[in-house]
């Protein structure tokens, strides 16, 4: 059974036959999941990006670049809009009268 040692800073150094199986390799991040009182399982969190397939529905249609243009002028116009108070808007319109 493959075993290893802790540094005085928390440290391990994951045996070459584990990071081989879990396909693991530099920078890979590893969850620890507590399988029963005191107990606990490595387990890899590396993901293909394939992973996220279906997690966004598919549009009925393919919006133009006119289309999307238009959405996002209308959002930034809302959130313009939404950040002006009533009363900077009053005295805006006075001063430029």
């Amino acid at each position: 059974m493959p075993t290893a040692t802790m540094t005085s800073k928390g440290q391990i150094t994951i045996p070459i036959k584990i990071r081989k199986a879990l396909g693991l390799g530099a920078g890979d991040k590893i969850d620890f999941v507590e399988i029963e009182n005191g107990r606990f399982a490595i387990k890899p969190r590396t993901a293909s990006i394939r992973d996220l397939k279906g997690c966004i529905p598919k549009l009925d249609y393919v919006p133009t670049i006119e289309e999307m243009d238009e959405a996002i002028l209308d959002a930034a116009a809302e959130n313009y809009l939404a950040g002006v108070s009533p009363s900077t808007s009053a005295s805006q319109k006075d001063e430029a009268a």
